[in-house]
């Protein structure tokens, strides 16, 4: 099932039919068994008509997100390691990230509140004072609030790689800014976990051409998605639930920095297709 959010609630995409659901986004999506309430609701409601649906979704159309923070992991596939010793291997941090990727504890960290968050559609900025920015697509958790993982988004985790290959210190300076972070286009709720054969595609798209294009299946992750979960509430609550980007294997080649204007989508497959549009922070 998909769970898109809308302006005045929620539309459930079940087998093809569509249902309106009138009901607040944070305690319809921080339960248990989301699944099996999404199941049920489907035997009360009336379908509404696909051309209503893509009416809906064509100009109501929200992030996934109501107060959930956004946090995610980071070298949980080689090639995610690879880059980042690449980018720091200058200024002396490359080691950091080796002894990530073979530590037992998981790198986390926090990416955003939700009104930083940018949806289907809608722009995401890149850093005036950073000369290297790139997307990174990744399958993202919609966890509960007892730790659950009940769902899936697509997640861009914006990052600005010469600021982060200056001084690992800087990470959250490299990660966490205005607009940094996009989910979307809907929560994909399956009833078992999602397969791990699952693709993840990016493209980006430059006056009109494609200039960078990869795939990958999740598989490739070192970690699995219940040991990032079990580090991250260790210590930590989460009264709404929380969204848990996963990382990524799909990194651009380093002389490739994002423009304004460029265009990036990320598919999964049994998800969608996330779209955002490259801009600078006005003002």
């Amino acid at each position: 099932m998909k769970l898109y959010r809308i302006r005045n609630g929620a539309l459930l995409q079940g087998n093809d039919n569509y249902y309106h659901l009138h009901e607040d986004w944070d305690a319809l999506i921080n339960r248990v068994g989301l699944y099996g309430y999404l199941e049920q609701r489907t035997q009360e409601m009336e379908l509404i008509a696909g051309s209503d649906a893509t009416s809906l979704l064509n100009t109501q159309l929200l992030a996934p997100i109501g107060q959930q923070e956004v946090w995610a992991a980071g070298v949980t596939y080689m090639r995610s390691r690879e880059a980042r010793m690449e980018e720091s291997k200058d200024t002396g941090g490359a080691d950091f990230y080796d002894k990530v990727y073979e530590a037992t504890r998981p790198e986390l960290f926090f990416k955003s509140l939700p009104h930083r968050v940018s949806g289907h559609g809608q722009e995401l900025y890149i850093r005036k004072d950073s000369a290297w920015n790139v997307p990174e697509p990744e399958l993202t958790l919609l966890v509960n609030s007892w730790g659950q993982i009940q769902g899936y988004t697509i997640g861009n985790d914006m990052s600005s790689r010469s600021i982060e290959g200056e001084n690992p210190l800087y990470l959250p300076q490299a990660k966490v800014y205005e607009k940094s972070a996009g989910l979307g286009p809907c929560l994909f709720v399956p009833e078992r976990p999602i397969d791990p054969q699952t693709i993840i595609e990016m493209s980006i798209i430059r006056d009109g051409r494609t200039v960078f294009h990869d795939k990958v299946s999740i598989s490739r992750m070192k970690r699995s998605h219940t040991e990032l979960v079990d580090y991250l509430f260790k210590e930590t609550d989460f009264p709404f639930g929380c969204f848990l980007m996963t990382g990524t294997c799909l990194v651009p080649p380093g002389d490739f920095t994002l423009r304004e204007n460029d265009q990036v989508e990320i598919q999964i497959g049994g998800i969608g297709k996330l779209v955002n549009h490259v801009a600078f922070k006005k003002g």
